[in-house]
């Protein structure tokens, strides 16, 4: 049975129905929100997480690239799905399932509105990507008025939504910046609407500003870490959602002078006792983890790594804890939380959730 996987990564339900719920509260009624689903759900499953926004609620979704969309189509997700890094190979596909495309140049509009004459469509829907100072894609504001004449002349398409994105929204010591992204945006999107002569939907806020800027949140806001347990604000103290855990392949006793994994680095003393969990960097588990850099929790117990981590295993040190082959490591989840590990590793918790593999199974838990 699926549940007797020696390998899984739990999706907690009511975490992520609460966790929803809390944001949802920061906003007004009329406030959509959108929910990120990139990246495979930042590592959750990309077509669980998409489905289980879809019941609790959410307007949209976003996807970085057109295949995770057609993913979610494939798999009956009928939200509407922002694509936030179109490119331009694939507005067919983005067409033919209905997808809004984020355009960041003009050079990526021209090619949409080549697609789209061919196919003899209009009022196609899009969203025009502003550069407010994150300074990765979209237009500067030296090419609105390009772009206002372009999408004049361009009946094929219609801008359905403006949006521009935050860099620094969870940095209260930057907030100066993050004040003249927002003037900015406002400057730009009221250019912009003076020269097609509507407004579009705006978006800027992501979850950090939903939590510190929401008298910012215009027309939608959207919403990524946050949804998956991490908050910007200390006093926060919001649900983790995925939690790895592994099941005990291997029990060992160890003498003095014995060794364990690649290059002999965990020293075994007279009584040691390792046991071996399938997972390893090939399954997100950083190697710098390794050494008795981290501890998982085992029984109610912490317990540390020994020696290198693997491609797919890695070895604990389990001596005075009471386990046996087939018991439950939490790799993280509660405890330890992301956050500890990413703390160890000095990154974010992002990058640890989103090195998931596909090949570890997503079990969606009620609890």
């Amino acid at each position: 049975m699926i549940e007797d996987d020696f390998s899984r990564l739990e999706l907690n339900l009511k975490a992520a129905t609460e966790n929803f719920r809390y944001f949802r509260s920061l906003l007004a009624p009329q406030t959509k929100l959108l929910v990120l689903v990139k990246a495979n759900a930042y590592g959750h499953g990309g077509v669980e997480f998409a489905a289980m926004m879809q019941r609790a609620g959410a307007d949209y979704l976003a996807v970085a690239y057109p295949v995770e969309g057609l993913e979610l189509r494939r798999n009956g997700i009928s939200l509407p799905i922002l694509v936030l890094t179109a490119g331009t190979d694939f507005y067919p596909e983005i067409i033919e399932t209905r997808m809004e495309p984020s355009i960041p140049n003009l050079y990526s509009l021209q090619k949409l509105v080549s697609v789209l004459k061919e196919k003899g469509l209009r009022d196609y829907p899009i969203h025009i990507k502003l550069d407010t100072g994150m300074h990765r894609l979209g237009f500067m504001g030296d090419e609105i008025p390009a772009l206002i004449d372009f999408l004049k002349n361009s009946p094929e398409v219609r801008v359905k939504g403006l949006f521009s994105h935050l860099c620094v929204a969870d940095e209260p010591d930057q907030d100066a910046f993050t004040h003249a992204q927002l003037d900015l945006f406002e400057e730009r999107t009221k250019q912009l609407a003076q020269g097609l002569g509507y407004m579009p939907m705006r978006h800027i806020l992501n979850s950090a500003g939903i939590e510190r800027f929401n008298d910012h949140q215009y027309d939608m806001v959207r919403l990524g870490i946050g949804i998956y347990g991490i908050s910007a604000l200390p006093n926060v103290k919001l649900a983790p959602v995925a939690s790895l855990k592994v099941k005990i392949l291997q029990i060992k006793k160890l003498g003095t002078g014995d060794t364990v994994g690649y290059g002999r680095w965990g020293q075994a003393h007279e009584g040691t006792t390792i046991a071996t969990i399938p997972v390893g960097y090939a399954d997100g588990i950083d190697r710098h983890l390794g050494r008795g850099a981290a501890s998982f929790s085992l029984n109610g117990h912490r317990v540390p790594t020994i020696g290198n981590i693997c491609m797919d295993m890695c070895m604990l040190d389990v001596t005075g804890v009471p386990c046996a082959v087939g018991d439950t490591v939490t790799v993280f989840g509660e405890d330890p939380t992301v956050s500890e590990l990413a703390g160890i590793l000095g990154t974010i918790p992002y990058e640890i959730l989103a090195s998931v593999p596909r090949r570890i199974h997503r079990l969606v838990v009620r609890r």
